[in-house]
């Protein structure tokens, strides 16, 4: 009785094993790697983004006109663009040079803020100025009680990006994942109350206020909490030595990234109205979050190699193996849900918008290549390569959308994307060990 007794124990036994093994493995990947760990966190605030932006935008597509729709995100649109030019690409450059800079890192910080909210603010103005020539559309935000918050706004949001990167490179980015569910629940609950008082430009005053809630509680955590425990744990930093040459150079690639990604909507409005630059801009929404994915995961590979710098190779692989497969289930999964997701917005989305969207979706895979080799560079200092591939980027896909839209309409738009990130991924991929080369190659 007892031999058979341990004999059926015995036999099953190494299920509880496995699953505990199993569970210590992942318990100290998430613990020990922070790569992985701050990739994920990133990842998972772009997720929760996407996701409460969706129950947003729902909301606002039904609460709005699409051309009201359409309009308003052409807006938010040029906010994102000028404070993208106007944060100087410094939230790179604190995720590049934070780690390091120790003790200075809070005036590293406020430098930061005061030369990004200079530029942006300069940024909107120049843009108010030029309207009536790369925006008609938007006339209305030249009124006297429109512009003002048109500045302040493009000035917030530049801030909102240069926190995101100064929380990145101190390792919290976990308050990342924070402050961007405050700015999505606060969003979302202004919308509702705009809608109940009938205002108009709801949707504008509601991402508005959402920005100056999430602003206001993350510097608390940054400049009170984060900052000085950084300062504390690394006191013997120093501040990098010729950082304005790799800001400035760095800058002209992002400029490149900026305008890709914000001047294809407002080519949309201006050449196929407000209502179809709706369709497109809710399926930008929806496929720029399988994009975010290969940011993030790059962002925690530059703050990781500044660590380290001679793990750039194996990071970057990592990056790769890590995040390459979920991405083609992710992809794979949209193209096939892609017209029921956009029938929550209408059946209008659906109709119009469900060839975009697959067609975006499919361009985050070659993406994913692009945006890891641009980071390796970045993180090697080999600027003028990273600068290369966004600028080229830019170019291939503004030039193909205005040849393809009056012909392919809003499946134009997509198919530059994809056709763009092709052309560059191709090579990428073929000369790949010669710009990441296998840590075991590397070390002989």
């Amino acid at each position: 009785m007892a031999s058979q007794t341990a004999a059926s124990g015995s036999a099953t036994l190494p299920a509880a094993p496995y699953t505990v093994v199993l569970r210590r493995r992942l318990r100290s990947l998430l613990s020990y790697e922070p790569l992985l760990r701050n990739g994920h966190v990133l990842v998972a605030s772009s997720v929760m983004t996407a996701g409460l932006g969706a129950v947003y935008w729902v909301l606002a597509t039904s609460w709005y006109h699409p051309e009201t729709v359409g309009r308003s995100y052409a807006v938010i649109s040029a906010v994102t663009l000028l404070g993208g030019i106007g944060q100087l690409n410094l939230a790179d450059v604190l995720m590049r040079f934070a780690p390091s800079a120790g003790r200075h890192t809070r005036r590293l910080l406020l430098r930061s803020y005061a030369a990004s909210g200079l530029c942006a603010g300069a940024g909107a103005a120049a843009f108010l100025a030029l309207v009536p020539l790369v925006a008609p559309g938007l006339g209305f935000l030249r009124s006297s009680l429109v512009a003002p918050f048109f500045i302040v706004g493009t000035i917030g949001y530049a801030w909102f990006i240069v926190q995101d990167g100064a929380l990145t490179g101190v390792r919290r980015a976990n308050w990342v994942l924070g402050e961007n569910a405050i700015f999505a629940v606060v969003k979302t609950l202004a919308l509702a109350l705009a809608a109940a008082w009938a205002l108009g430009s709801g949707i504008l005053l509601s991402w508005a206020g959402a920005l100056a809630v999430s602003l206001t509680v993350a510097n608390y955590v940054l400049l009170r909490r984060a900052v000085p425990a950084h300062q504390r744990a690394h006191a013997d930093g120093r501040m990098p030595p010729r950082l304005l040459g790799y800001a400035a150079t760095d800058y002209s690639g992002a400029l490149c990234r900026l305008a890709a990604y914000n001047i294809v909507p407002l080519i949309v409005l201006n050449t196929l109205g407000g209502a179809r630059n709706a369709y497109f801009s809710l399926s930008w929404v929806i496929a720029y979050t399988l994009y975010q994915a290969a940011y993030n995961m790059g962002s925690s590979l530059l703050v990781e190699a500044a660590h380290d710098p001679a793990r750039i190779s194996e990071l970057g692989r990592r990056v790769l193996r890590h995040t390459g497969p979920p991405l083609t289930v992710a992809v794979l999964l949209l193209l096939v849900v892609a017209p029921w997701l956009l029938s929550v917005f209408g059946a209008e989305y659906a109709h119009e918008a469900t060839g975009v969207l697959r067609l975006l979706a499919l361009s985050a895979l070659p993406n994913l290549l692009l945006n890891v080799a641009i980071d390796v560079a970045r993180a090697h200092r080999r600027l003028a390569w990273a600068v290369a591939l966004q600028a080229t980027l830019c170019a291939l896909v503004l030039v193909l959308t205005l040849r393809l839209i009056p012909r392919f309409g809003l499946n134009g738009v997509g198919a530059a994307w994809l056709l763009a990130e092709c052309a560059l991924a191709l090579p990428l991929l073929l000369t790949l060990p010669r710009w990441l080369p296998s840590p075991a190659r590397t070390s002989r």
